[in-house]
């Protein structure tokens, strides 16, 4: 077996666990299958991304982090899920942030991942991630925003379309700047993502790729 299909192949046996259980009696069926379909989605585009190079370890880590995020929030829905409610007890809260946790990590995954495909396989790097254009974090950052942007749509439009039955969906439990804070958050995990991580991605990158990232001059 080749090593991106290994790898691969225990990200999903080991997430199957938390799948099963997440569409195990979930709180609402329609809510459980829009929030948990970046999962599945996710997992196509990493088995069609291996034809062409091994994701870095680090990434999938990250998927598989994200993923868990999104499955429990779905087998709750996200104004629901204990963890945010003892934060908010403990803090004194009006409402359940669980789902910011979630927007935090929709920038921070997606800007590793986009900047992984952007080295392998984009002018901006060779298929060794051998060098790293100065535009490379900047577009990254802007593309992770863009899905954030679409996810906030998709929301929307989902709620035009269902009415009252995709109210557990969009979460805003009467917060008027909720779209707003989601795409902040999304923001703040994109940028935590390109400052304090790429050094820690660049070296995961070296492993799978054999060749160390070399900034550009």
């Amino acid at each position: 077996m080749k090593p991106a299909t290994r790898d691969l192949a225990v990200f999903a046996l080991s997430l199957a666990p938390v799948v099963a259980w997440s569409a195990w009696g979930p709180k609402d069926r329609f809510t459980w299958w829009l929030e948990t379909a970046p999962v599945f989605i996710g997992l196509g585009l990493a088995w069609a991304a291996r034809a062409r190079f091994r994701l870095s370890r680090l990434l999938l880590g990250l998927f598989w982090l994200h993923g868990v995020l999104l499955l429990v929030g779905g087998h709750y829905t996200y104004a629901e899920v204990p963890l945010g409610e003892w934060v908010r007890e403990w803090c004194g809260g009006t409402r359940n942030n669980y789902d910011k946790l979630g927007h935090f990590t929709q920038g921070f995954v997606p800007a590793l991942f986009v900047r992984e495909l952007l080295l392998r396989t984009s002018p901006l790097g060779d298929a060794q991630g051998r060098t790293l254009s100065r535009w490379t974090g900047f577009l990254a950052g802007s593309v992770a925003m863009g899905f954030s942007a679409l996810y906030e749509l998709i929301e929307w439009g989902t709620a035009v379309f269902s009415g009252e039955s995709a109210e557990a969906f969009l979460g805003t439990q009467g917060y008027l700047w909720d779209t707003q804070s989601d795409m902040g958050w999304a923001l703040v995990g994109a940028t935590v993502a390109l400052v304090f991580f790429t050094r820690w991605h660049d070296r995961s990158l070296a492993r799978v790729s054999g060749v160390k990232i070399r900034a550009e001059e």
